[in-house]
């Protein structure tokens, strides 16, 4: 055999072990923990914004638009005493004189009694009264028996008769009783006034006359 075949060059020893290739580097355990965090948490982030903006969204389409606040009620006025030209008022109750005097001091069957009225004004400046039927009130009365009131049937379209009149100056009206007796409400087919005594009397502007009396025959 040559020996040539079992030499090795000089200054050559064992044949060294191959290493295997190394792979990719692992990243630290901190690293991998935060990169979980972030795909874990961009989801939730998103799905919490799209509640809150659902939630303000909803907030603003239900509610409703304030009323506007309602002014107080205004206070009404006191409506001020009647007055003509010249700033006349109404006659204070005080200044206001009332008479009535029949035509006669016995009237005969058959014969309607009449009685004139005056109003005068007692004091010293002019003033308006209403002395129409709806405020004037003749009442003749038989002792305790009240016979007839002019208010009775008077109506809720009865006149009025709007006086103006100086400080002492008076109204003269007349009126005649058919002799007919009359009660609240104007019922019909009440007994006649029969013949006797009686007295009448006016009242207007919360003044009551005198009483004057008269007969029927």
């Amino acid at each position: 055999m040559d020996d040539r075949e079992h030499r090795r060059p000089a200054g050559t020893g064992a044949p060294r072990a191959a290493h295997p290739p190394r792979g990719p580097r692992r990243p630290p355990p901190h690293v991998f923990w935060i990169r979980r965090l972030v795909v874990l948490g961009l989801p939730l982030l998103v799905v919490v914004l799209l509640v809150v903006w659902l939630l303000n969204r909803g907030d603003g389409a239900g509610a409703e638009p304030q009323a506007e606040p309602t002014p107080p009620a205004a206070t009404p006025t006191p409506e001020p005493e009647p007055t003509a030209p010249g700033g006349v008022t109404t006659c204070d109750p005080a200044a206001v004189a009332l008479t009535i005097a029949p035509g006669g001091e016995e009237f005969g069957a058959g014969v309607d009694p009449t009685f004139e009225v005056t109003v005068t004004n007692a004091g010293t400046a002019p003033c308006l009264v209403d002395a129409g039927d709806a405020h004037q009130e003749v009442v003749i009365t038989s002792g305790d028996d009240r016979v007839w009131s002019s208010l009775d049937c008077a109506g809720e379209g009865a006149a009025t008769r709007t006086l103006l009149l100086p400080g002492g100056e008076s109204d003269v009206s007349q009126l005649t009783w058919t002799r007919v007796r009359s009660a609240a409400g104007c019922p019909g087919g009440l007994p006649a006034p029969g013949a006797g005594t009686y007295s009448v009397t006016v009242g207007l502007a919360g003044v009551t006359s005198p009483a004057a009396v008269f007969g029927l025959g």
